[in-house]
């Protein structure tokens, strides 16, 4: 049987509550004890929020695959994604001193995978003409939803990585993944059938009464 690339999960998780943080106080994988409202408890934070979403995205994808079984690669791409997001979060939570050599993390094949299924997907789309209003469809907000939390992971990164050394496929990862929820949010309404709502400036309430 082939080595594993990182380490099982090694918890147990029988007291979901602890009282350790009522102080506000939180600990890193290494054991540090810093606040709540550290920068990098933000990031990871965020980062939890965005696989989140992503699993709300992937619950409305099974949904809808009676009607829609083309769909049912990306069902296991979203979940995919989620366990990608889970090792982004280990690495987040670990100062790199004390990162173990087989511990989960993301790694330049990850962003790689991405860029392929962004091009797959982008084949079957027509080019843009202007922008994308997200609400063609409810999977297609929820992507949207899962962008622009991306979005802001990845502007918190940056921010972290002038303070801290961080893993730069991390950054190039969340840029890339920001970039496949776009695509797979015009995708998924191909594929159901559902029109794009595409910007028109002067839909505005000061456009409509000239």
């Amino acid at each position: 049987m082939a080595e594993k690339t990182f380490n099982e999960p090694r918890i147990t998780l029988n007291r979901i509550y602890t009282r350790a943080g009522d102080a506000g106080e939180t600990r890193l994988v290494g054991g540090q004890r810093v606040p709540k409202d550290d920068a990098r408890i933000e990031c990871f934070g965020v980062v939890d929020e965005l696989n989140a979403f992503t699993g709300l995205a992937r619950t409305t994808v099974e949904q809808l695959l009676p009607e829609a079984p083309a769909l049912r690669p990306f069902a296991d791409t979203l979940k995919r994604v989620q366990h990608e997001l889970f090792n982004l979060g280990s690495t987040l939570a670990t100062l790199p001193e004390d990162m173990h050599p087989k511990q989960a993390r993301i790694t330049a094949a990850e962003a790689q995978r991405l860029e392929r299924e962004i091009d797959q997907a982008n084949e079957s789309l027509a080019n843009l003409r202007s922008f994308v209003l997200p609400g063609g469809s409810r999977l297609d907000a929820e992507l949207h939803v899962c962008r622009t939390i991306c979005r802001r992971a990845e502007r918190l990164l940056v921010s972290l990585a002038r303070s801290q050394s961080m893993p730069p496929e991390a950054l190039t990862y969340l840029n890339r993944l920001s970039d496949a929820f776009f695509v797979w949010s015009r995708w998924v309404n191909h594929v159901i059938g559902r029109p794009e709502t595409l910007w028109e400036p002067n839909a505005a309430a000061s456009g409509a009464d000239h």
